[in-house]
């Protein structure tokens, strides 16, 4: 085992922070790729294209998720495996998810293309938008094996608690990414369709540089043709992990295409005006997200050396970064919206209620923070289903219906809309810190 990515030793904080700024600059990078996207078609474009890109964007960034919430089972199993220094457990969970990941992402594919019509109806994309949506989509489903490739050899990186290498692949891939949407957008006006193949050529060339780098050098994981096989019980491990992550993220990114939806159903200038918000938002997501996966990789290789306090240590330090954090975004939003929503449209009807949206959406900045430390806890722990129930708790009860009450009974405003979401996440927090305490008091860690 490569003792230099060892999470089980050292300064709990000091491991945090390094690991969680490699991945924050990915998940920066990689954001990038849809603002960039955004930005740069609405250089060239109308609000119709801005339209097809937001609405197949926030579409591709839900099946990320789902894909990167799978790869997460790898990820905490292989963690394990490093806490308790057992290689064999390492070895024959690469192999497997290799193997698992491979036959994933062929379904996917295939089904995903077969559905693109159905998708652009389900979303109510409006029809002047219509075309390119279906242009967009088509595109970027035909690149899910390279998404999930890049997920799945990043999840094995992070197991072994190396957050630096998947850094450096997105970068490639963002560089790439926005060197060609200024090619098929600016230089050919290439609309939707070149965002598309900027995005989708980037992350292949970042999945060729990865594999390279796999093969040049020696990452300390040690993997034989027999352990690439779909060996039943390491598979039912990682999903046992993946699958609540990923039914999670996906049922989230369910909630907020539903309020695009009722967005679309309102028009083009409220269409617009959400799907740049939700951009935004994801950027500023990124700090909770980043610490979501450390705290995860902290909690797997402590939990697997039997060292519980240094994984709860980790929380903490977690838990009071991001909600700072939260709270810079949220009192930001309130006097300046307009110096963020203003970047992605020169349209004066879409920045006005985007910046509606914006001053109560942000709120959820600090709410989010909290569940998302805690989500990643419960994830190092092998308790994922957490994460799943007080999420789809949060979607039925107070995002989905919040949102829906929101645009009939204010339908000239977003502002309400933005609570709606917010509020979710603060049910989901308060879950989360009630769970948390009821396994502490049992295991003696707290007394009340």
């Amino acid at each position: 085992m490569n003792e230099k990515n060892n999470l089980t030793q050292g300064s709990v904080g000091k491991n945090l922070l390094f690991f969680a700024m490699p991945y924050l600059l990915s998940c920066f990078m990689q954001t990038l790729y849809g603002m960039a996207d955004l930005f740069v078609v609405g250089l060239y474009n109308g609000s119709q294209t801005t339209t097809a890109v937001s609405i197949g964007s926030q579409v591709m960034h839900m099946l990320t998720l789902i894909i990167s919430g799978f790869a997460m089972g790898t990820t905490v199993r292989i963690g394990r495996g490093v806490g308790a220094r057992d290689e064999q457990a390492v070895s024959e969970t690469v192999g497997a998810s290799i193997v698992f990941f491979t036959g994933f992402a062929v379904v996917m594919t295939a089904l995903l293309l077969a559905c693109t019509d159905g998708v652009t109806r389900v979303m109510l994309t409006p029809k002047e938008a219509l075309d390119e949506t279906k242009i967009y989509l088509a595109v970027c489903f035909a690149g899910i094996p390279f998404i999930t490739a890049y997920n799945v050899i990043s999840s094995i990186f992070r197991g072994v608690g190396d957050s630096r290498r998947p850094m450096y692949f997105v970068g490639i891939a963002c560089v790439v990414n926005i060197v060609l949407d200024f090619v098929f957008i600016g230089g050919l006006g290439m609309g939707a369709a070149g965002a598309a193949f900027g995005t989708v050529c980037g992350q292949a060339v970042s999945v060729a540089v990865s594999l390279a780098m796999i093969r040049r050098r020696d990452l300390g994981i040690h993997v034989r043709k027999q352990d690439i096989r779909a060996g039943k019980k390491v598979t039912v491990q990682i999903l046992k992990v993946g699958a609540p992550i990923a039914l999670q993220d996906g049922l989230i990114q369910v909630a907020f295409i539903v309020i695009t939806v009722i967005a679309n159903s309102r028009g083009l200038i409220i269409s617009a005006a959400v799907g740049i918000v939700e951009k935004l938002i994801g950027f500023m997501f990124l700090v909770p997200s980043a610490f979501l996966a450390a705290i995860s990789a902290i909690t797997a290789q402590n939990m697997g050396a039997h060292k519980e306090e240094r994984a709860r240590r980790s929380l903490y330090y977690g838990l009071a970064i991001t909600v700072g954090w939260g709270c810079l975004c949220a009192l930001y939003n309130q006097f300046l919206p307009h110096t963020l929503v203003g970047l992605f449209t020169r349209d004066g009807a879409v920045l006005a209620a985007g910046c509606e949206y914006m001053r109560s959406y942000a709120f959820d900045c600090i709410f989010a923070a909290v569940h998302f430390c805690f989500s990643g806890y419960f994830c190092g722990e092998q308790k994922s289903m957490v994460s799943f129930i007080h999420n789809i708790t949060a979607i039925l009860l107070v995002r989905i219906p919040g949102a829906w009450l929101a645009s009939v009974y204010f339908p000239d405003s977003l502002y309400p809309m933005g609570w709606a979401v917010a509020l979710g996440s603060l049910l989901s927090a308060f879950i989360c810190i009630g769970f948390y305490v009821h396994c502490e008091r049992r295991r003696g860690s707290i007394r009340i």
